[in-house]
């Protein structure tokens, strides 16, 4: 019988986790070679809008082996409940015996891609960062900056969302830590912002080239299907580095594959992140240089996150003394 790990303790594992460092371990390892992921499996809805990732695989000489299903359903909002649902599975890799059951309502989706967020950042964003602009108002908008905080030393925000009441909420629920603009526009944010993150599930480009400052770090987390597309391809024509999470999924979605499609860029450009990690060669050299990271999301980081929660929990069931 697995062990069902219900949302209210994932909330409390996780604290103990050393997420962004996880997510380094996960992109290392998966460029490295050594980890087994197939191609996502996905459901794209119409009516409602919505989309479901099947994402799975192991880190080869780990204890586990993972299968995530993680949805967004974008008019959720209207129902009260939270756009991104979904669980993990976690399968012993030497018996595939099901050892747990994590109910996370898509947080430790939410987790890791922010945390991903955070990581790139820490090699690729200009060492003096005037402002942080979001794109976007949702959870995720609101978690990369969470995630930032560690790593960026900058308070001054601009928040660009198609909703204006939302986009005041976002800026109210994070003044007491960030100066929050409100941006009439994603080009009026990228005029005043070196390190821009890219929250939304658009299917028309949101940010333009002419848009963009020299010296911008990029990070686009919204373009996970190959309907989306929330950059101009040809910022990714005009950045120094290109980098992308998993260069098998760049093939089929996200920026890049937006970009190799129009005939904007072809892959030799692109730097997977794992071997950029690595090489300080395929890092940022100085603040003038325009960097591009497109993050679909990797089932390794589904893997890494659900592993280290469960190792958690056994530790402390084995802690634990009813008496």
């Amino acid at each position: 019988m697995p062990d069902i790990i219900t949302y209210e303790e994932i909330v409390d594992l996780i604290k103990s986790v050393h997420v962004i460092q996880a997510m380094e371990d996960a992109f290392i390892q998966y460029s490295n070679g050594n980890c087994v992921v197939p191609p996502v499996g996905e459901l794209l809805f119409e009516k409602p809008k919505g989309d479901t990732h099947i994402k799975y695989g192991y880190i080869k000489d780990e204890e586990y082996f993972c299968i995530k299903i993680a949805s967004g359903f974008y008019e959720n909002s209207n129902l009260g409940i939270a756009s991104n649902q979904g669980l993990m599975l976690l399968f012993s890799q030497k018996t595939g015996v099901p050892v747990a059951i994590l109910l996370d309502n898509g947080l430790l989706t939410d987790i890791r891609t922010a945390a991903a967020g955070a990581l790139v950042a820490k090699y690729f964003a200009p060492k003096k960062v005037s402002a942080i602009g979001i794109i976007g108002t949702g959870v995720q908008a609101k978690m990369q900056l969470q995630y930032l905080n560690s790593v960026v030393d900058c308070k001054e925000v601009y928040v660009w969302g198609r909703d204006q009441n939302k986009a005041k909420q976002y800026q109210s629920q994070l003044s007491s830590t960030y100066n929050v603009h409100i941006a009439l526009s994603p080009k009026e944010l990228a005029k005043q912002c070196n390190l821009i993150i890219t929250t939304t599930p658009s299917e028309i480009m949101i940010l333009n080239q002419n848009d963009i400052m020299p010296g911008t770090h990029l990070t686009a987390v919204g373009s996970d299907t190959a309907h989306k597309q929330e950059l101009d391809g040809n910022i990714l024509k005009i950045a120094d580095i290109v980098i992308s999470d998993s260069i098998p999924q760049s093939n089929s979605r996200g920026e890049i594959f937006q970009a190799v499609k129009s005939n904007i860029i072809t892959q030799n450009k692109v730097i997977e992140l794992g071997n950029a990690l690595q090489n300080p060669l395929h890092q940022r050299a100085n603040d003038s240089q325009i960097t591009v990271a497109d993050l679909t999301g990797v089932a390794v980081q589904d893997i890494m996150i659900a592993q280290a929660v469960f190792k958690n929990y056994i530790t402390k069931k084995k802690n634990y003394d009813p008496l």
